[in-house]
């Protein structure tokens, strides 16, 4: 089975509701400059150019 989540779509979340485990493969580029929004919180994750993950709230402001 394959799944496609475009970016900037409807948040989603992949859930097992059966007897064995699941095996899930997930595949992106990682880019520079990728951001991840969670809506349902005050978070966004960037992408920096060191490769880390940098934490910051909606507004910009760092999430410590």
């Amino acid at each position: 089975m394959c799944a496609g989540f475009p970016a900037g779509g409807t948040t989603h979340h992949l859930l097992n509701e059966g007897p064995e485990d699941a095996i899930i493969l997930e595949i992106g580029d990682r880019s520079h400059g990728d951001k991840v929004a969670y809506p349902d919180d005050d978070l966004v994750a960037v992408r920096t150019d060191s490769g880390t993950w940098r934490f910051e709230h909606k507004d910009g402001s760092a999430y410590e």
